[in-house]
């Protein structure tokens, strides 16, 4: 139990010293996940800037990690510094797709033909008496 409650104090020791690195112009997440970037930080609290002409005013202890400036680009920007140019699409039909096929897909869709969607005209629709009708053919044929 003792190793426990040392092993706890170390974490929050550590979350502590974190929060004290935060500076303006710092990226971070908060618990709740929402990334946004330092503005001011005062003893207790984080003014944060959560987008165009959006300030946040968070408790310092609501602040979950701060990142490096790579991490956060690569996050929020989507910009990645050692993009391999060789990157697989995530539809795989791109690969595989040749001219022969795009041009059948293009025929195909200048179709005007109507799509049976399994409807019935009124006229086919059954009456209100065909369960009973169909019970007594079913009767009979037994």
């Amino acid at each position: 139990m003792f190793l426990m409650t040392r092993s706890a104090k170390r974490k929050q020791q550590q979350a502590a010293d974190m929060r004290n690195q935060m500076q303006p112009g710092s990226g971070i997440r908060t618990i709740g996940g929402m990334y946004a970037t330092v503005k001011e930080v005062s003893d207790d609290t984080v003014l944060v800037d959560a987008g165009p002409g959006v300030e946040l005013l968070f408790a310092k202890n609501s602040i979950g990690a701060v990142l490096t400036d790579e991490e956060y680009n690569r996050i929020v920007h989507g910009i990645e510094h050692d993009l391999k140019s060789d990157v697989v699409p995530d539809d795989a039909s791109s690969l595989t797709e040749t001219d022969e096929t795009e041009s059948a897909a293009a025929a195909a869709s200048d179709d005007d033909a109507p799509v049976d969607l399994g409807k019935k005209e009124a006229a086919e629709e059954p009456s209100e008496n065909a369960p009973a009708e169909a019970k007594a053919g079913d009767e009979a044929k037994k």
